[in-house]
């Protein structure tokens, strides 16, 4: 799967940030100038921090939909749909941080159970943890971001999915892997998990 560029990342945060304007603030939709890679189908999600504390997070983990529309879904949904937090307020908008990770497709993991931790690279892979009638997923920045190990990664990917921490030693639990390009208006240079696809 083809990176996007620098300048399709300051595309991808700006898409985000103008539907949040457009649908809370109440601003003209500004019209940008995207590339065609906004018309494939990708995975993504859209994250909104405020002060560096999680204020929504929504996004696609598979390819379901054009990206750039995905993107604007996944922002909206971030701010007014995230049900661990209240909608976002119109005088809170300008506040937010917004960060954009671009997904490849998760693949399950190719090994037994008790070996997945040693298949799982913190700092490059995202986990989804799929089993029991309920899935979870942690985006690839999370597990640096808290300094986790992959088994306490694993860990909270199986607490994501409302399941056992540990439930990874299940053969009937699926774990994926997925890797992410990560686009954050915080840092103001964008980062890449290693080796993305």
């Amino acid at each position: 799967m083809e990176k996007l560029t620098a300048e399709e990342g300051t595309l991808a945060l700006g898409l985000a940030r103008g539907v949040i304007e457009y649908t809370i603030v109440k601003k003209p939709k500004t019209i940008l100038p995207l590339t065609p890679v906004f018309g494939e189908k990708r995975g993504v999600f859209v994250t909104l921090t405020k002060n560096r504390l999680l204020r929504g997070c929504i996004g696609f983990p598979y390819p379901v939909m054009p990206l750039g529309e995905a993107i604007e879904h996944a922002a909206v949904a971030a701010a007014l749909e995230d049900p661990r937090f209240p909608q976002v307020r119109r005088d809170e908008v300008a506040t937010l941080e917004v960060e954009v990770t671009v997904l490849t497709v998760p693949e399950p993991l190719k090994c037994e159970p008790e070996d997945r931790p040693a298949h799982v690279l913190v700092g490059r892979h995202g986990l989804v943890v799929r089993g029991m009638g309920t899935s979870g997923l942690l985006l690839p920045q999370v597990a640096t971001d808290y300094n986790w190990d992959s088994r306490t990664f694993l860990d909270h990917s199986c607490e994501k999915a409302g399941l056992p921490t540990q439930c990874w030693t299940n053969k009937n639990v699926e774990v994926l892997t997925f890797e992410g390009q990560i686009f954050s208006e915080r840092e103001r240079e964008n980062r890449l998990t290693p080796n993305t696809a």
